[in-house]
């Protein structure tokens, strides 16, 4: 499953969100939920541990000036990438 976030972690029910997540899932987080990405974040650390793997696009970083502060264990994610996630993944559910 491919979950894609653009919601600020601090403006939704994160929470809930995690127990949907599975080990075999991908987390690409777009527009404000890249804010999940930056380094030493407790909703980073909390999707690490449930074994997804985090994607932010580099769009939405560079758009909030965020380059320096991102976590090295997310993969930054191009429009390419984007489109690649979504064909890999039969299933696709945004918030």
């Amino acid at each position: 499953m491919l979950y894609t976030i653009a919601t600020s972690p601090f403006h939704c029910d994160f929470t809930a969100i995690l127990r949907l997540v599975a080990p075999d899932d991908a987390v690409l987080l777009i527009q404000d939920g890249v804010i999940a990405a930056v380094s030493q974040s407790t909703h980073l650390r909390e999707l690490q541990q449930k074994g997804a793997r985090v994607y932010a696009l580099d769009a939405d970083v560079n758009a909030r000036g965020l380059q320096n502060m991102i976590s090295e264990q997310v993969s930054l994610a191009s429009y390419r990438d984007f489109v690649q996630l979504t064909v890999s993944h039969k299933q696709h559910f945004a918030l």
